[in-house]
């Protein structure tokens, strides 16, 4: 009999934006695959613990004039639309947000 190794993965809560991106001009059919409306920039945000996607998307929609294209509150991801400077100015302010008030770790906030 052969035998099987176990793997047992386990998430450790921790407070950390794990991405922070901005990708301004998205390629042809981008919007369409991760669905959501085509816009000028995609912001896309990972967090843990999972619930803070729902902090963020609020402070990103208050920070700069943009939308909320995707939110899911168990995996941690948020994904904001709009043009360049507002998509990047918003993750700017919920990451230093996060870091300041709430005492997340946080990445630098990228852009492609």
């Amino acid at each position: 009999m052969e035998k099987l190794d176990r793997i047992i993965q386990e998430s450790v809560p921790g407070k950390q934006v794990t991405l922070a991106h901005v990708i301004a001009s998205p390629g042809p059919g981008v919007n369409e695959r991760i669905g959501v409306a085509a816009g000028d920039a995609i912001g896309i945000l990972t967090l843990s613990p999972s619930e803070t996607a729902i902090i963020a998307a609020d402070a990103a929609a208050k920070a700069a004039s943009v939308e909320i294209g995707f939110l899911d509150r168990f995996t941690g991801s948020v994904v904001i639309m709009g043009d360049v400077q507002s998509v990047e100015e918003s993750l700017h302010v919920v990451c230093d947000m996060l870091h300041d008030n709430l005492g997340f770790c946080v990445v630098e906030v990228t852009k492609s």
